[in-house]
């Protein structure tokens, strides 16, 4: 088995891990833009013929510190490149970088080359050229935070060039982002069930191309005559031959036995053109009805009752102008509303604010990333229009009781939250014994409601089955209270099993939502994870934050999503420093920062452990803000348990503070207890629990607890002359 990496835009993660798992990949681990796997040549030759999705497959060969040029130039030296290209033979580099030293990324993918050039002009006295187009070993290097990983790039050239694509439109979608979006869509079950694919504003047919050779069991990499493993020394070709006479033949079945159900249109009649020069050369032509005509005329094909309606309509971005968008998404969302009954569309909207001039509401989002700019794909189930709703069972005594008693709850906190402006806080706790969970609930900048569920452990004499239809009720009757579509509430179910109660399988769909809080955004996902990367408990102490670090150097210790360094960021803090083990977490930290305005060096964002940060640090700090987790066993770290640390780890952060700085330390262990005797002879303890549960969790003010600790007024110091006099 060999260790790979599949890259991928951001966004594709969740799907693209899937896909490699249908082709033999074990060990799959999804990542940021990509996802780790292993797995045979076989397997590595498979990824690169039948992956819809990835961008490039990459095989590490060596993994190193460089923190400076001489070190990456003897990392890359210390490779035998020999077995892997022939000195006659051609190479490429590529190279990658973020959060390093080194930092400019066409320097170290020539000072790779140079290496590697270098070696063999040391063996042998003969070196090989470079060939930027089509090189016979296309080398990868990936720089982060200092730790260098060299790649054979077994593509050679991005998988999102099929080959079929002769001529383009001034803004193409690419490749395996139109595979996403009809994954996302459900379109192979569409087709199974007899569905028709219909793309109102087809552009240069790419949707419409990749839907029909994802129907017809076609390898998206088929027409491809470039591959980066053909002129790699460790090519098999008898294996690779076996992978492609296989694709051969399943194209040879499934090509013939394609329905003509692929409707594409667009206002431009030299894209209508292009478009079918595209399916021509993709061999699915014959299967296409191509037409001129704008979005807004277009209507369900003869013979056809259900399908998918899926289109990528200009953002403002390239094409068109802003000020025009909204029309043309109207348009489309009337066409779709009252010609599209009983059909699903998805639509790539360029933000939400596009989406939302379609009037239509739509079943699930999903963040994707077409090239650099961060879209919004949309999914519409478009069901009939009934003037009678349809009549749902009645609730039991126990639903009634939890539906009054939530509607309660709403009508009590509505005027303090908008009062205050608050879009997210937790509507019940559990209030009925029979109804063990907490409700939250988020409003979006779109100002959709969404709810997240999350069951507590059921008492052991109460059957799971009983269990499971309170929680059923729970998301019925939050949903009705609401106003919030089951499709937008998240719920998070415990399970029984050897090891105790705990939180089953959570979803991996990779949907984030934008949520305000004290004139901030923050990103929540409410599927993917235990909790949605904002504490809401912790509100007004993130309020204290931002109070708290006006002019001062901020540190976030065990940072999570960095919310509370997006408040210190915003109350005037200097600088800040966010540190986690967590690469997923601190990519989410980025975003938050960003989605802020708080970029560039003065926000830095670190991976590390929070205690061997501390340990490496001569940096010190106005304003430490510190939550760990109770306990965490993580394999890059020390165990840690926060009865038992706690005194060491707050005296570490108190040896890297500004004489008039302050530690903020919370943590959410119900029975902690605070070691004042190690920590008073050293530090002010203020307990600050009770000020800091929010008016939403008071019915569990026990979810936290909160102390400012400060050092203690230094003495004058005594003149060093003086004492000199005194000995004297």
């Amino acid at each position: 088995m060999k260790p790979l990496f599949a890259t991928c835009p951001k966004g594709l993660e969740y799907l693209l891990r899937d896909e490699l798992m249908s082709l033999g990949a074990v060990d799959v681990h999804e990542a940021l833009a990509g996802v780790r796997f292993s797995g045979s040549l076989e397997t590595a030759y498979r990824a690169c013929l039948w992956s819809r999705l990835a961008s490039r497959i990459l095989l590490p060969v060596a993994e190193f510190d460089a923190a400076s040029d001489e070190a990456l130039y003897a990392g890359v030296q210390a490779i035998d490149w020999s077995e892997h290209l022939a000195p006659h033979a051609t190479l490429a580099v590529d190279a990658n970088t973020a959060q390093s030293k080194l930092t400019h990324s066409q320097y170290l993918a020539q000072r790779v080359k140079d290496a590697v050039v270098d070696q063999f002009r040391e063996r042998s006295q003969t070196r090989p050229d470079v060939d930027t187009e089509e090189p016979d070993v296309r080398i990868n290097l990936r720089l982060r935070r200092d730790r260098a990983t060299v790649s054979i790039d077994l593509a050679g050239a991005p998988l999102h060039r099929r080959g079929w694509r002769e001529t383009q439109g001034e803004a193409p979608l690419k490749e395996n982002l139109a595979a996403a979006m009809l994954l996302r869509a459900g379109w192979p079950d569409i087709y199974t069930q007899g569905g028709a694919l219909l793309d109102p504003m087809c552009g240069s047919g790419t949707l419409l191309i990749e839907g029909a050779l994802m129907a017809a069991d076609v390898a998206p990499g088929l027409r491809r005559d470039y591959y980066g493993f053909l002129g790699w020394k460790q090519h098999d070709i008898a294996t690779w031959r076996s992978v492609l006479d296989e694709a051969n033949s399943r194209a040879d079945i499934g090509l013939p036995a394609l329905r003509s159900c692929f409707f594409g249109s667009d206002t431009d009649a030299r894209m209508v053109q292009m478009a079918k020069r595209n399916a021509q050369e993709a061999g699915v032509a014959g299967f296409f009805t191509l037409d001129r005509h704008d979005a807004g005329h277009v209507r369900p094909p003869s013979g056809f009752t259900q399908g998918l309606v899926i289109t990528n309509p200009p953002y403002g971005e390239r094409l068109g102008e802003r000020e025009n968008l909204p029309k043309l998404y109207r348009s489309l969302g009337e066409t779709l509303r009252d010609h599209f009954t009983g059909w699903r569309a998805a639509v790539l909207a360029g933000d939400a604010e596009l989406g939302r001039a379609t009037t239509l509401r739509a079943e699930k989002k999903y963040t994707l990333y077409n090239g650099a700019l961060e879209t919004v794909l949309l999914i519409f189930e478009l069901h009939p229009r009934s003037d009678t709703p349809r009549e749902k069972p009645p609730l039991s005594p126990g639903a009634q009781m939890l539906k009054n008693r939530l509607e309660k709850n709403a009508k009590h906190l509505r005027k303090r939250l908008e009062r205050e402006g608050i879009h997210a806080w937790r509507a019940y706790d559990q209030d009925l014994p029979e109804y063990a969970a907490a409700i939250d609930v988020y409003v979006d900048r779109s100002r959709s409601t969404h709810l997240h569920i999350q069951e507590y452990r059921a008492p052991a004499d109460v059957p799971a089955e009983l269990a499971r239809t309170r929680l059923r009720e729970i998301a019925r009757v939050a949903g009705e209270v609401f106003e919030a579509p089951r499709a937008r509430i998240a719920i998070k179910t415990r399970e029984r099993g050897k090891g105790g109660s705990k939180y089953g399988q959570f979803d991996q769909r990779g949907e984030f939502i934008e949520v305000e809080e004290s004139g901030l955004t923050f990103l929540v996902n409410l599927y993917d994870y235990l909790d949605t990367g904002l504490f809401l408990d912790h509100r007004l102490v993130r309020a204290k934050v931002r109070e708290l670090a006006a002019g001062r150097r901020f540190l976030n210790l065990f940072a999570y999503t960095a919310t509370a360094s997006v408040y210190a960021a915003a109350g005037g803090a200097r600088d800040t420093t966010s540190v986690d083990l967590s690469g997923t977490y601190l990519e989410w930290a980025s975003r938050n920062l960003a989605l802020n305005g708080f970029t560039g060096e003065k926000h830095r964002l670190v991976q590390a452990d929070a205690t061997q940060f501390l340990q490496r640090t001569h940096e010190r700090y106005g304003l430490i803000y510190v939550d760990p987790p109770t306990f965490s066993n993580s394999k890059r770290a020390d165990d840690f348990d926060v009865q038992r640390d706690h005194a060491k780890l707050l005296l570490a952060c108190a040896e890297r503070l500004t004489h008039d700085g302050v530690i903020l330390f919370s943590n959410n262990f119900r029975r902690f207890s605070l070691d004042r005797e190690a920590l008073e002879p050293h530090l002010a303890i203020e307990a600050w629990g009770a000020d800091s549960i929010p008016f939403d969790f008071s019915r569990r003010a026990n979810i936290h607890d909160c102390w400012l600790l400060r050092p203690h007024a230094a003495e004058e110091p005594l003149n060093p002359w003086h004492n000199a006099r005194i000995k004297k």
